[in-house]
């Protein structure tokens, strides 16, 4: 049987007001792609929403809340694609543009493509200081690691599935994010960029992310500049 094109990788927790939106996109404009829907112990009617949404070719899973990387870690073991990207379930970013995104890393023979929001002019923020600290990442990660990327901290991170097997990925919550990126810097993956839409919702509408985040981030940017190569050698999942 000839593996899907892409998976999709959908962690949720307590999303229920816009997860129903997500599904019906994700379907109408990613149709052909494998999608695991990964529960992170909601305590909303999430679940409920991806039972009753869910294709007969879905996979949905629940866990008990872990955090966002403890749910992405567990969707990747489901995907079969020869891509995986991260959806996250509320509505900043655009589903629609996922199949673009795809066709470019095919186009290219990448083996790792990021999705921008900054090489589209558009919102880039509701509170500045989200916009500040981004840059702050993208530059602290540009400077250890010789990368030369314009987001570091976009959602869009569409990786060959048979590479992203093979990390040893450790961390379970937004930490996760930064830990993929210096993963595939280290082992000199080469990442392209491509031009992704940006809704950005406020703490108000459900943003979970914080400030204190923002030092975890540089935290695994610093701990693991400082690993030996040994630590990012090939792993089997």
């Amino acid at each position: 049987m000839t593996p899907p094109r892409l998976s999709i990788v959908v962690p949720v927790y307590n999303e229920e007001k816009t997860l129903a939106s997500i599904i019906e996109r994700l379907h109408h404009s990613c149709g052909f792609a494998q999608m695991i829907f990964v529960n992170d112990g909601s305590k909303d009617r999430s679940l409920e929403i991806l039972r009753s949404l869910a294709r007969p070719e879905d996979i949905v899973v629940t866990k008990e809340n872990g955090g966002k990387g403890s749910a992405v870690h567990m969707g990747y073991r489901y995907a079969q694609g020869h891509y995986t990207i991260v959806q996250d379930a509320d509505l900043e970013y655009s589903p629609e543009e996922i199949p673009a995104l795809l066709q470019f890393a095919e186009e290219h023979d990448a083996a790792a493509v990021f999705g921008s929001r900054r090489l589209k002019k558009q919102k880039q923020f509701v509170h500045l200081t989200f916009f500040i600290g981004g840059s702050l990442l993208t530059g602290i990660c540009n400077i250890l690691y010789r990368t030369h990327l314009t987001d570091q901290p976009t959602c869009y991170k569409m990786v060959r599935t048979e590479i992203l097997k093979t990390f040893p990925l450790k961390e379970n919550d937004f930490r996760f994010d930064p830990e993929l990126t210096v993963m595939l810097a280290r082992r000199g993956v080469p990442i392209r960029e491509y031009p992704v839409s940006y809704h950005p919702r406020s703490v108000a509408e459900g943003k979970k992310i914080n400030w204190k985040d923002w030092f975890k981030w540089v935290w695994v940017f610093a701990s693991l500049r400082l690993r030996s190569r040994r630590y990012f050698e090939i792993h089997r999942a």
